[in-house]
């Protein structure tokens, strides 16, 4: 077989191969290879989309909560105008505390007032805890399976691009040419898995790391406000029992 031939051979099989083709001419490994990452690539995609709305919105909520936080207005009105339906986990840990500190009795006795203080904050501070590794959780939904696609997807991927090489070899035997014609479909194959794979594991490892960036920024805000907020509520406390000493003089 001379150069021409050999030439002619290469642009009639790159002329015949699209990727639709050689999709549908490969054996059912590799076409459950490419599916599976081209599915894993669309739910990665889709987890995306719905983590970056979700953590804009969730931003946008805690702002203006924070806003009506800090405009110097009554706590119980701020509760009250919430109710049970929180907008945001900076709210829920607010609520969360407030309802602690509705169902405040106070005790007589000094004795009793003061170790009730120190319960009460505790039972306080546990609550909003409680709520923030509630809010966290909700919002880390998904996210497995963005590091499970980032890190499997190339080894799928490395995985069809062998079997496409040990294909190459097969029809190599089979024709007994080690002609561009004979080699290029498996080579193919074995390139496109490679290629589903990285398209698969780029975005979602780059996605994994940039959102668990700002779950975990937002979590340190949680934990400020946390702090923040019970430290007005412990000033509460200390008055309540200040002028409950005061009242039994």
């Amino acid at each position: 077989m001379d150069a021409q031939t050999l030439t002619d051979a290469a642009q009639n099989a790159a002329e015949q191969m699209s990727l639709w083709d050689m999709v549908w001419s490969s054996d059912t490994i590799t076409k459950i290879v490419m599916i599976g990452l081209i599915a894993a690539s669309v739910w990665s995609w889709a987890i995306i989309l719905e983590k970056y709305a979700t953590l804009r919105q969730v931003k946008q909520q805690s702002k203006k909560f924070e806003e009506a936080f800090w405009s110097g207005g009554s706590l119980d009105r701020l509760f009250e105008a919430i109710g049970n339906r929180p907008r945001d986990p900076m709210s829920a840990v607010f609520v969360a505390a407030m309802r602690e500190w509705k169902r405040n009795t106070l005790l007589k006795g000094k004795a009793d007032r003061s170790l009730r203080g120190v319960s009460l904050q505790q039972r306080i501070e546990k609550a909003m805890s409680v709520a923030i590794d509630k809010e966290l959780e909700g919002l880390d939904t998904h996210l497995g399976f963005l590091a499970t696609t980032g890190s499997v997807a190339p080894l799928i991927g490395l995985f069809g691009t062998v079997w496409g090489i040990i294909n190459s070899f097969n029809a190599i035997a089979a024709t007994q040419s080690n002609s561009l014609a004979a080699m290029a479909p498996g080579i193919a194959e074995a390139l496109f898995t490679t290629a589903f794979g990285l398209i698969a594991a780029i975005p979602a490892v780059v996605a994994y790391n940039t959102i668990t960036t700002a779950i975990d920024r937002y979590a340190k805000t949680l934990d400020n406000f946390m702090t923040e907020f019970s430290t007005i509520l412990s000033r509460e406390i200390d008055e309540t029992t200040i002028k409950a000493d005061l009242a039994g003089e």
